[in-house]
């Protein structure tokens, strides 16, 4: 039988994979390798250590930033966003919960409708991109967006809901957005390259977003210049499996928090999954995954308890990850 690298290495060749893949099983890695470039123009490769952007991956930890603030008992997941809000966002319904938010069952208007945009590489977003560089810059394109359902009726997977936890996040602690990640999350995680970069003055480690399988045109004008609470945070797959073992061993929150976060609150069968509070869950056993598509960036990583199993992809192109995705998930799936 081919060795899991042989199988990978194959696959990369096959689809023309840019990124970086690692699996690791019982705290032990089987396979970290690289493919591709990080910045074409330049011939620079990338490496295991290259950090990537992870588009709504971020979520997750969006998600157990605002339970660290719970914990400290600065917000609780019954709190409306409304007393928060002040008279901001006036369209968010006064019922709209901080757990109705983190579990994507809030109902308000999406700034960034996923469903109605036709191709990821479109230029979809509402404002100049550099004008989002702060969780408040935010505020002119979260409003205006009427309720969709009222709160707790479903599930529709929604990106304003997790600029607003990021919004809500900084009023209660008086701290910023960036910050309060950084300290609640990476730090107690080991996460130590993992951090919201400026698109426009990426770092020498940082991979470039690039919309093909090949060319020279990156991601810069279509994502914000920095991001937020739904994404756009840079990360490494050596940083991504310690937040994994970080996460389950209690120490970013408690761990009947974590319990609290990965049981399912919704079924999402168009994607065959559910939905916990800030975290995708299989719908027929105990993964965990965190996951992020969009212009120029493809990212998942699966983690499944019961087997100690954790597999991370990260690619720099839109569509690049997914093969390889499914590849891990049949070959692991034991």
């Amino acid at each position: 039988m081919s060795s899991l690298k042989d199988v990978v290495d194959e696959a990369a060749g096959r689809t023309g994979f840019s990124g970086v893949v690692r699996v690791d099983r019982s705290g032990e890695t089987e396979l970290a390798a690289a493919y591709g470039f990080a910045d074409r123009r330049h011939g620079v490769p990338n490496a295991v250590e290259t950090q990537f952007a992870t588009a709504s991956g971020t979520k997750s930890l969006t998600a157990l930033t605002v339970m660290g603030l719970v914990e400290r008992g600065a917000l609780s997941l019954g709190m409306t966003a409304r007393s928060l809000l002040g008279d901001d966002l006036p369209l968010i319904a006064d019922d709209v919960t901080i757990e109705h938010l983190l579990a994507h069952r809030s109902g308000i208007g999406d700034y960034l409708d996923e469903d109605a945009i036709d191709d990821i590489t479109d230029y979809v977003m509402p404002v100049p991109v550099h004008e989002l560089a702060t969780t408040e810059q935010y505020l002119p394109v979260l409003d205006g967006h009427q309720t969709v359902f009222p709160a707790g009726r479903q599930f529709a997977y929604n990106n304003a809901g997790y600029v607003v936890l990021a919004l809500l996040a900084e009023r209660a602690s008086g701290v910023q957005f960036h910050e309060l990640v950084r300290t609640l999350v990476c730090e107690p995680a080991g996460m130590v390259d993992t951090a919201f970069l400026r698109s426009d003055e990426l770092p020498g480690r940082a991979a470039r977003g690039y919309l093909r399988v090949d060319g020279l045109r990156t991601n810069v004008l279509h994502l914000p210049v920095v991001g937020s609470g739904d994404g756009g945070i840079y990360s490494t797959v050596a940083d991504i499996s310690s937040f994994w073992e970080s996460l389950f061993a209690g120490r970013i929150v408690s761990l009947e928090r974590v319990a609290e976060m990965v049981r399912p609150r919704s079924d999402w069968p168009e994607e065959q999954r559910r939905y916990g509070l800030g975290f995708h869950l299989y719908a027929t056993n105990d993964g965990a995954v965190m996951e992020g598509y969009d212009a120029g960036v493809s990212f998942a990583s699966v983690h499944r308890p019961s087997s100690s199993v954790t597999y991370t992809v990260i690619s720099n192109w839109s569509d690049g990850a997914w093969p390889i995705v499914r590849l891990l998930g049949d070959r692991l799936a034991t």
